[in-house]
């Protein structure tokens, strides 16, 4: 017998799991079903190695299952918002600033995080950091340091440390608001604090200003609420697959470390996947409210793009990305002016002309939010005729994506059953007469048959 055996042989048979499986035996015996073994004297040798083994073949299943999380859900498929090491990098927050500047039609929008969260940004001066800003500085933003303590007495701190919406109505009024001049809040009347955080961590803060007295819709609110906690569960996910990848190639790592690890990772996880569904559906709400349609209409299309896509036998992902499609399909109407869609009156050429591109501007909103790339297809080409005489490529029959057929023909039926400003609602079978003439011509003939065989 060597000298190891031997020595191994002289300790106890939990200290030889010890020893073998570098974690609690106990835990392993309770893993295995082996609760009732609680005397030492009742566990063979034969059944030391048979935990042994299998936690080795445990460690490196949930390795391969932290893997695969991690290449799905990397920092290079989720919002890439974190992890800069230059100033450089930081561009993005000035874009996503600009970007909810323009969907929320504000006059000015700033993102601020936490120290712990702007690396390479070198500065103790602030616990909380600008990394954004729509405005459009001169000079390098970042050289100026603006930020805040958390002790300090102003709006953006009492948001990140509460977790709760700070609105201000009217800031002339308020002797609590204190402006930063850098920032041209000396102009500033409405004023807006939404704190970024999540389950696990708070990140930073999103302010929206008016300089005119102009609040946001509780619709805005709320998309902008979803927005932020969005940002942050992205951030704590990137943040958490990074120190996934350290640990899985740890050489002492335990089976009850990585079992931690993916318990924190499957929840932001789950959470992450939560808050896209719940950003899409209270962007589409924030589109209809803008809008002389009613509040759920666009549910009522994307509900029907899903019962196209189920009769047709679509798998769950595809009918899954029709629907978010056909939710979104008009997201470009939430960057164009409110009264542009409750004019009772004749729309102008220039009107006209920005109703017909909606769709792009959408696209390039959506576009710059990465979960959600696999729809801008199905948005980008709604608006194609079967015959090929639609916008905005002119694309023909079957070269048109299908998600789009399908929300083509949701999208038409719906709006002719729909009470509008300047017609009534068409009966169902007269919406699928004119539907059904069309076909061949507007639509996909087979999707219209599907239509009809739904809705007789």
């Amino acid at each position: 017998m060597s000298e190891e055996k031997k020595e191994n042989k002289n300790v106890s048979v939990f200290a030889r799991s010890e020893i073998s499986l570098e974690s609690d035996p106990l835990e392993e015996i309770f893993a295995l079903n082996l609760g009732d073994f609680i005397s030492e004297h009742l566990i063979s040798d034969e059944l030391v190695q048979k935990i042994s083994r299998t936690n080795v073949d445990k460690l490196e299943s949930i390795k391969n299952q932290l893997r695969e999380l991690n290449s799905i859900y990397s920092i290079d498929n989720t919002l890439k918002i974190l992890g800069f090491s230059s100033k450089e990098d930081y561009v993005i927050y000035n874009a996503i600033a600009k970007t909810i500047k323009q969907m929320f039609e504000i006059d000015a929008c700033h993102v601020f995080l936490s120290k712990d969260n702007a690396m390479g940004l070198n500065t103790t001066k602030n616990d909380l950091l600008l990394v954004g800003s729509s405005l459009n500085f001169k000079d390098d933003i970042y050289e100026a340091e603006i930020g805040y303590k958390l002790n300090d007495n102003n709006y953006v701190s009492d948001a990140f440390n509460k977790k709760s919406i700070v609105e201000v109505l009217d800031c002339h009024q308020d002797n609590n608001f204190r402006p930063i001049l850098l920032l041209s809040e000396d102009k500033v009347t409405y004023y807006l604090a939404v704190p970024m955080y999540n389950n696990m961590e708070k990140v930073g803060v999103i302010v929206v200003e008016n300089y005119k007295e102009k609040v946001l819709s509780d619709e805005f609110k709320e998309l902008l609420s979803i927005t932020a906690r969005l940002f942050a569960t992205s951030m704590s996910l990137e943040k958490l697959t990074v120190e996934t990848d350290k640990l899985i190639n740890q050489e002492d790592v335990t089976v009850s470390q990585l079992q931690n690890n993916r318990a924190e990772l499957t929840a932001l996880i789950g959470d992450l996947s939560s808050e896209q569904q719940w950003f899409v559906e209270n962007l589409a709400k924030a589109v209809d409210a803008k809008s002389s349609f009613k509040n759920n209409y666009s549910h009522e299309v994307a509900d029907l793009a899903r019962e196209i896509s189920t009769a047709i036998g679509l798998n769950e992902k595809t009918k899954d990305l029709i629907y978010y499609a056909a939710l979104l399909r008009n997201i470009g109407k939430i960057t164009l002016p409110e009264e542009l869609f409750n004019k009772k009156e004749k729309l102008s050429q220039e009107d006209w002309e920005k109703l017909q591109n909606h769709p792009n501007v959408g696209v390039s909103i959506l576009m710059s939010i990465n979960f959600l790339s696999e729809v801008v297809p199905y948005i980008n080409y709604h608006k194609e005729r079967w015959d090929g005489k639609g916008e905005p490529e002119g694309l023909k029959g079957r070269s048109i994506p299908l998600g789009s057929r399908v929300i083509a023909v949701a999208d038409a039926y719906s709006a002719m059953v729909s009470e509008r400003k300047y017609r009534n609602a068409m009966s169902k079978e007269k919406a699928l007469e004119i539907i059904q003439e069309e076909a061949g011509t507007k639509w996909d003939p087979e999707i219209v048959e599907y239509l009809v065989n739904l809705k007789k």
